[in-house]
């Protein structure tokens, strides 16, 4: 399961870790229904899936991890070099295939090969965005290779519950199988990474299904057949209610129904209807653009070239920022002072020395600053009413922005659009119904951590009228531990 070049990369870049022998001989036991079944394994890695079946075929774009394959498994054939190029050009046909596709990101999975990648599943019907991780175009561009009634069973991340490019995949998945499969597992596969991992069956290769059996379990035990279904997810509610996620059906059917009927009021709001959510400002080398009040008198830069801003969410308050907290910024000497230089302004000497010191070389060097004209003037410099913390533990502060400083993008800025709307929803931002909002929402991270993009955080949902009854409040609180759970806060 790498995606390198002819050479070995480190396991972190490549995306390989190989499955545990286990996990990979109950998915070749499902996938198989005669011994003359031809087995596929697109990134075969050192064969821990090809040792399971003597009629088999690897694909493995790293030359150590091929051989050893060659090695443990002599009976199979083992093709070195990139699955999708070999995908668009062989005429061979399986009945099944297994394995545990590379896990790599889009900031990796570029180039070429990624071209190969997304021109394939787009001929195949799948249209994947730029954005998307390699595994999502491995499981398209594998299932082509399928004979009519063939089968898959996989190792995937657990981002098929809620990343947008999860979406196209799972689209094509019901779209060309009768069934489709998939086990939500809370405890790690690979207990070495912060990565989560479920597992994919799908069957019947050419036909299509209208809906997804979900099976939510605490742990996988390797069996010959998965876990039996927990949950049917309608295709078209799946789409509709749930914006294309699984990772709400992880809650109870009940909370589920309190959501979606919240969400079909028509006096429910959502965060973007009042609210604009965004990045805060790149300043492409943040130890250089931001200064220590010390710093700031000892250079001489004038006040007003100098903006208090939040570099990261350690530094909110809890409620509001107000001038007082500024003060304790400064108090603490903590380096909280943007350099703000705009287009075109003049540059007093004291500033201009600053800029041309031996930082200041350093700082022009960066990437964002060498694609900017002048490169010292930091772009998207805003004063937003509220400050949203991005990654979050428990739950995610919303902080009123009273002493108008600005912000980097480790945090996100949220311009009001409606202010009498605001005045009405925000004092529920900590409500459990909100709260359960931010989780469903967000996706998880690794280390147990809750993001929430700037879409995601548009999408909260505010619900009409106060929620009453202890019993659906116990419900909605106990669905807010059970996705922390998942995530593994506090675990």
């Amino acid at each position: 399961m790498d995606t390198g070049q002819s050479i070995r990369l480190p396991q972190k870049q490549s995306g390989a870790y190989f499955t545990p022998d286990d996990i990979a001989a109950a998915l070749v036991r499902w996938a198989l229904r005669h011994d003359d079944d031809r087995l596929l394994d697109p990134s075969c890695g050192d064969g821990n899936f090809l040792v399971h079946h003597r009629n088999s075929v690897g694909i493995e774009q790293d030359f150590v991890s091929a051989r050893s394959a060659m090695d443990r498994a002599p009976w199979s054939l083992v093709h070195e070099g990139d699955f999708f190029t070999w995908a668009a050009e062989t005429s061979e046909r399986f009945e099944c295939a297994a394995g545990n596709p590379p896990f790599i990101r889009y900031q990796t999975f570029k180039g070429d090969m990624r071209k190969r990648a997304l021109a394939h599943c787009l001929t195949h019907g799948a249209r994947f965005s730029g954005l998307t991780s390699s595994w999502a175009p491995f499981l398209v561009s594998t299932a082509t290779l399928l004979k009519a009634g063939g089968r898959l069973a996989f190792v995937v991340p657990a981002e098929i519950g809620h990343a947008p490019y999860a979406a196209p995949l799972i689209e094509y998945l019901v779209a060309s199988f009768r069934q489709v499969k998939i086990v939500a597992v809370r405890q790690k596969l690979f207990p070495q990474l912060s990565e989560d991992c479920w597992l994919l069956y799908a069957d019947g290769f050419g036909e299509k299904t209208d809906r997804i059996e979900l099976s939510v379990v605490d742990q996988y035990r390797p069996a010959a057949q998965p876990p039996a279904a927990t949950t049917f997810v309608d295709v078209g509610e799946w789409r509709s209610i749930w914006n294309s996620r699984l990772r709400p059906y992880l809650m109870s059917e009940e909370v589920r129904e309190i959501y979606q009927g919240a969400a079909a009021d028509p006096d429910s709001r959502r965060f973007s209807e009042f609210a604009a959510v965004g990045i805060g400002y790149v300043s492409g080398d943040n130890d250089f653009f931001h200064l220590k009040p010390s710093l700031a008198e000892k250079l001489g830069i004038p006040s007003q070239f100098l903006k208090p801003s939040v570099r990261n969410a350690r530094s909110l308050p809890k409620d509001a920022i107000t001038q007082s907290t500024v003060t304790d910024w400064q108090a603490n000497d903590q380096a909280m002072l943007l350099l703000k230089i705009g287009r075109g302004q003049e540059v007093p000497a004291t500033v201009r020395r600053y800029l041309n010191s031996n930082p200041g070389r350093q700082a022009r060097q960066a990437y964002k600053c060498r694609v900017r004209d002048p490169w010292y003037s930091v772009p998207d410099v805003q004063e937003p009413d509220y400050i949203l913390q991005y990654m979050s533990g428990r739950a995610a502060s919303l902080v009123k922005n009273d002493a108008g400083v600005t912000c980097t993008n480790s945090v996100h800025a949220v311009r009001l659009r409606d202010r009498k709307l605001a005045a009405k929803l925000l004092p529920s931002w900590e409500t459990p119904f909100v709260r359960l909002s931010c989780e469903i929402e967000g996706h998880a991270l690794g280390g147990g951590m809750l993001k929430l993009e700037p879409r995601e955080a548009g999408n909260i949902l505010f619900p009409a009228g106060r929620l009453t009854g202890k019993k659906s409040s116990e419900a909605i609180l106990d669905s807010i531990q059970t996705l922390q759970r998942w995530r593994h806060y506090a675990d």
